[in-house]
């Protein structure tokens, strides 16, 4: 989930609360990551990351499951942040690869476990070596499912052969696709569902698309992913917080402008990703249906 804001720069908690509503009620999304990095975690501070997930939390209540960025590449740090989720009721934790450090497998393997052991949540892994510079190998990933809180992955990795190895070795590790244009193949291999950028705007099409599958209806499943290319093309056309929240705000959501180093949407871009969108069947106001 983006982290709207005003054209201060200041959090827009009102706005985060509205948007959280829409996204469980109208997207149909069964649960919310809060300051991921897609959510600017890199730019908030400690206690807006707090705030925010108050926030968030109250608007969903028990609609939804509430999971926690809380992935930085120090240790100490990342420990606090998910102390702090944990007394804010979230429901989970997303933690990421440290990031730029490129710590050796050792070093994932003591992070991660030091994480897992400092609070009673359960704990989603985040792998996405093109954006940390090190990938969390299959030997790392299976003996850190060993640990009875860390019962997840959020799998940017982009390599099936490595997925599939981990899943047949460890079928109860509920693997999530993290790569929006993988959604479909990646349930083919034994994903259990989707931490999604593109829920944004068609989180409802993608639910659609897990029923259908789990159904044993392929063919709509293929369908729908075939259907949802335009946009995943549009949304990925620029960075995806950027992106995201240029579509937001087509569609007259809670989501301001970027923090920090990002740069909104160019108007040859917001024109762009519009084509995109409607090609790919999202309704926008001004267009026909």
């Amino acid at each position: 989930m983006v982290t709207p804001m005003t054209v201060g720069g200041a959090i827009d908690y009102d706005g985060a609360a509205r948007l959280a509503t829409y996204l469980v009620e109208d997207m149909r999304n069964d649960g919310l990551v809060v300051s991921g990095t897609t959510g600017e975690s890199p730019t908030t501070s400690d206690a807006e990351k707090e705030r925010l997930l108050r926030a968030v939390i109250e608007a969903v209540g028990d609609r939804a499951s509430v999971v926690a960025g809380v992935g930085t590449n120090d240790t100490a740090h990342t420990i606090e942040l998910a102390n702090q989720a944990e007394r804010a009721g979230a429901d989970g934790l997303l933690v990421v690869t440290p990031y730029y450090s490129k710590p050796p497998q050792a070093g994932l393997l003591a992070h991660f476990t030091a994480v897992a052991d400092a609070t009673s949540l359960p704990v989603l892994l985040y792998d996405i070596p093109s954006r940390t510079g090190v990938p969390i190998a299959t030997q790392t990933l299976l003996r850190l499912a060993e640990h009875p809180r860390i019962v997840g992955v959020k799998d940017a990795k982009d390599d099936p052969a490595a997925t599939s190895a981990v899943l047949m070795a460890r079928p109860d590790l509920a693997y999530y696709c993290g790569s929006d244009m993988l959604n479909l193949p990646w349930l083919s291999l034994g994903a259990v569902g989707f931490v999604s950028v593109v829920s944004h705007v068609v989180g409802d099409r993608l639910h659609e698309m897990i029923d259908a599958f789990t159904a044993g209806e392929v063919a709509r499943a293929r369908a729908i992913h075939y259907e949802l290319l335009p946009v995943y093309t549009g949304m990925f056309r620029n960075q995806g917080v950027i992106m995201t929240k240029a579509a937001l705000r087509m569609l007259g959501l809670p989501g301001g402008p970027v923090r920090g180093p990002l740069a909104d949407a160019s108007r040859d871009e917001a024109e762009r990703l519009r084509t995109d969108l409607a090609a790919g069947g999202v309704k926008l106001p001004g267009l026909a249906a």
